[in-house]
C-alpha cells in the first residue's frame, strides 16, 4: 500500500470516527432533550389531572350547595308562615266543645291542615317537644326557667314543663327552635 494510500486511508477513518463522534453527540444531545421533553410531558399530563380532579371536585361543591340553596330558599317565607299557624292553633285549641261541629270552624281546622301540609310537603318538620322531656338547646329554646319544687331530685332538673310554641326545623337545620318552660 502506498503512503499516499495509507494516508487517505486515515483520512476516512479520521473521518468517520469525527462522524461517529458527532452522530454520538447528536444521539446523547436528543436523547437528553428527548428526557427533558418527557419529563415536561409528565408534569403536563399530572396537572392537567390535577386539574380535572379539581373541576369534578368544584361541580360537586357546586351541585351540593344549589342543593342546600334550594333547600333552604323557603326558610324565609316559612319563618312568616309560622306565626300564622301559631294563631290557628291557639284559636283552635280554646274552641268550646260545643262548637267543635260548627261547619265554619271544620273549615278554620281544614286552612291549619292545609298550611301544614304546605310545610311538610316543602320539607318542614316539627320539633317535637313534650312535657318532661329533658330540655336540649339545640331544638328548644328557654323562654322561662321555673323554680322546681323537686330540685333536690336530679331526674326534674331541666325538665319541660309547658310547651308555648312548636319548633321546626328543615332536615337537622333548625329553623325556628320550639320555646318552653323549663325547671
Amino acid at each position: 500500500m502506498s503512503k499516499e494510500h495509507k494516508k487517505k486511508k486515515e483520512e476516512v477513518i479520521e473521518s468517520e470516527e469525527e462522524i461517529v463522534d458527532a452522530n454520538s453527540q447528536t444521539i446523547d444531545e436528543a436523547t437528553d432533550e428527548f428526557e427533558e421533553l418527557r419529563k415536561k410531558a409528565a408534569e403536563n399530563l399530572e396537572g392537567w389531572q390535577r386539574l380535572q380532579a379539581e373541576f369534578e371536585n368544584y361541580k360537586k361543591r357546586t351541585a351540593e350547595s344549589q342543593k342546600d340553596m334550594i333547600k333552604y330558599a323557603t326558610q324565609n317565607i316559612v319563618l312568616e308562615i309560622l306565626p300564622v299557624i301559631d294563631n290557628f292553633h291557639a284559636s283552635t285549641d280554646h274552641i268550646p266543645e260545643d262548637q267543635k261541629e260548627n261547619p265554619w270552624v271544620t273549615g278554620i281546622m281544614y286552612i291549619q291542615k292545609q298550611l301544614e301540609n304546605v310545610l311538610t310537603e316543602n320539607g318542614v318538620e316539627e320539633i317535637v317537644a313534650n312535657v318532661g322531656d329533658n330540655f336540649d338547646p339545640i331544638y328548644h329554646e328557654a323562654i322561662e326557667d321555673k323554680e322546681c319544687e323537686d330540685c333536690k331530685n336530679e331526674k326534674y332538673v331541666n325538665k319541660i314543663k309547658k310547651v308555648l310554641t312548636k319548633g321546626y326545623k328543615i332536615s337537622d337545620r333548625v329553623i325556628r327552635a320550639a320555646r318552653v318552660v323549663v325547671e
